[in-house]
């Protein structure tokens, strides 16, 4: 069986992919938009099917995809995502539609794609959000509201998929990757951020890659609608 990682070439979809294949009971179907990165991650993982396509095109990603679907697809890991930090002042109209279109139309046009294979395999959806929904920071009013329309859309899905498709999120804080680089390049402040978390550390891709593989397989089949922190304990420890 298959699974759809979309934005395989992001930390958090290499993880994933890697840990899917190291299981053996799966295997990943890489989707991004860079071919290169796809074909050299395709080679990592044993010549694992890819295809190339931009997730900001969101009027052609479900045409764009439905022809590679593989029949035997029952997961899909929607890993696209960006960090879009600007306080609202310096916030323009494209930064929020643009946001909402990579984070939310991306994700519901991708499954939109996979949705009958999903419903026939009894299948599973993981989402991204954010800490930042549930704990305000500053800067963040784009990326915040576009990961809290994704936190709607998760609940509505699960809602309208059941019984056949399982519709979870994960909500990470900051884990090291090329997105957090700038700001975790300076140690100073790499070391600032990790205080800020109880667990006393920066997240890394395999965090929050370790919960999507769960939430993609079957020990996790009456778990669903649900947002889950992947965070340090830092929107819930004080």
């Amino acid at each position: 069986m298959s699974i759809a990682i979309v934005g395989a070439t992001g930390a958090i979809g290499r993880s994933l992919s890697r840990r899917i294949v190291a299981a053996g009971v799966h295997k990943p179907w890489l989707i991004g938009r860079n071919s290169g990165a796809l074909e050299k991650l395709s080679a990592e993982c044993g010549g694992a099917p890819f295809t190339a396509i931009d997730m900001m095109q969101t009027d052609s990603i479900a045409n764009g995809l439905k022809g590679s679907v593989p029949a035997d697809v029952r997961g899909l890991a929607y890993c696209v995502g960006d960090i879009v930090l600007k306080p609202l002042k310096r916030a323009t109209p494209v930064d929020f539609v643009d946001c909402f279109n990579l984070h939310v139309v991306g994700a519901a046009e991708a499954l939109k794609a996979v949705e009958p294979a999903l419903k026939k395999n009894g299948g599973s959806v993981v989402l991204f959000s954010s800490v930042a929904v549930q704990q305000g920071f500053a800067n963040h009013a784009v990326v915040s509201s576009a990961k809290g329309a994704v936190e709607g859309l998760t609940r509505a899905l699960a809602a309208e998929m059941a019984p056949k498709v399982r519709v979870n999120a994960i909500a990470p804080s900051i884990s090291h990757s090329t997105m957090a680089a700038p700001m975790l390049s300076k140690e100073s402040v790499a070391q600032a951020l990790a205080k800020g978390h109880p667990l006393g550390r920066v997240g890394e891709a395999d965090d929050s890659a370790a919960l999507a593989h769960f939430l993609l397989g079957d020990d996790s089949s009456w778990v669903t609608g649900q947002i889950i922190g992947v965070d340090g304990g830092r929107s819930a420890v004080a």
